[in-house]
């Protein structure tokens, strides 16, 4: 009988011996990994859910913590595609990159110092013949026994003497401190948009490509197209308002030199620039002309209001809706809407999108929706 050590020895499986090999090497000196864990155990969900839950808590935090300068982003960029036509047009004269970019910005600069420039005479030296024409005007309403009568009335005299305590002119300095503090935000907040305007126009085919990239192939020239498209109505809505307050400045020195007013031209640079601001920049503008008007005489004061406020419906709901439905090809109605939901919904930024929105989603519709809804 053979014993055991003469029986023949089968070679082990090259296959069995390499497993073998690669499970001592997964299992190393601290042992062999245990199976993986179960995704759809409750613990792990619940886990997975509160870390998700978190995650999603800090990203609402950080934006909120930093909405203040996303909105300055957002807004030089949309400045920096409405000025992209006159950085192209240059180009197309033959100018480098980067002296149409620095051009377009040192013609905004100018524009700007210029309204500043042209609203400083004006608004101190007029605001201080206002207050000293007051007495005056005092004794002008003095003179209307109706006033005066209301004035017994209503102990007006003794209502306001008794408001200049010592807690309202504190308070009166309190808010000259807040003014104070409000315009250097707002300067810090110019400079700031403007800077980031500069960057976003010199590199902005290089960020439109980057964004191009990021759709898939099959997809990019489709997108390509109806961004551009996009992007050309922004530079048309820009055109669109620099003609509205052209006109608005235009009204206003007719205006003040009809009426003799000081700095006429001033007053209608004052208008055009502020009328470029969003919501409340007729506003500013109606206010500086108006305080001039009341300076020079109560007539004149009476008539600028009078003309801003009729003005200023006339421009809303009439000017404004033509000239974008020219220049961005935005019905009368539309823009109208989109104007007021723009500023109820989201401030001087609604207002600024508003109407390219309303455009960018006319676009989509007529030529994504409305194609895929024809081909059902």
């Amino acid at each position: 009988m053979a014993k055991d050590d003469d029986l023949p020895v089968e070679a082990p499986d090259d296959d069995e011996t390499l497993d073998k090999a690669a499970e001592d090497h997964l299992a190393g000196r601290f042992g062999r990994p245990g199976p993986p864990l179960d995704r759809r155990n409750p613990f792990m969900l619940g886990l997975l859910g509160g870390l998700g839950i978190i995650l999603a808590y800090a990203i609402f935090l950080g934006l909120r913590n930093a909405a203040s300068i996303l909105v300055l982003i957002f807004i030089a960029l949309f400045l920096a595609i409405g000025l992209n036509p006159a950085v192209v047009r240059l180009r197309s004269w033959g100018v480098p990159r980067g002296l149409a970019v620095a051009i377009v910005a040192l013609s905004v600069v100018a524009l700007l110092a210029g309204g500043i420039i042209a609203l400083i005479p004006p608004l101190i030296g007029q605001t201080t013949e206002l207050i000293q024409n007051v007495p005056g005007y005092i004794q002008s309403l003095q003179r209307n026994e109706t006033i005066n009568d209301l004035v017994q009335r209503y102990d007006i005299v003794n209502r306001v003497t008794s408001a200049l305590n010592a807690g309202t002119v504190g308070g009166a300095v309190g808010g000259v401190v807040g003014v104070g503090r409000m315009l250097a935000g707002t300067v810090f907040n110019l400079l700031t948009v403007l800077v980031l305007t500069i960057y976003f126009m010199a590199s902005f085919d290089r960020i439109r490509e980057t964004g191009y990239s990021l759709v898939p192939a099959s997809r990019r020239v489709r997108v390509r197209l109806l961004t551009d498209e996009i992007l050309t109505k922004v530079g048309a809505y820009m055109v669109g308002a620099i003609s509205i307050a052209v006109l608005a400045g235009a009204s206003t020195w007719f205006l003040a030199v009809i009426l003799g007013l000081a700095y006429p031209f001033a007053l209608a640079v004052v208008v055009a620039i502020t009328d470029l601001i969003p919501q409340i920049g007729a506003t500013l503008g109606a206010i500086v002309v108006s305080l001039v008007g009341f300076a020079s005489s109560l007539s004149d004061g009476i008539i600028c209001a009078v003309f801003f406020i009729l003005y200023q419906q006339i421009e809303n709901y009439l000017i404004y809706p033509n000239v974008m439905r020219r220049s961005v090809k935005v019905s009368d109605v539309a823009a109208v809407v989109a104007a007021l939901l723009g500023v109820a919904l989201f401030g001087v930024v609604g207002a600024l999108v508003a109407i390219p929105m309303v455009a960018a989603i006319q676009l989509i519709m007529r030529e994504v929706i409305v194609p895929s809804q024809e081909a059902r």
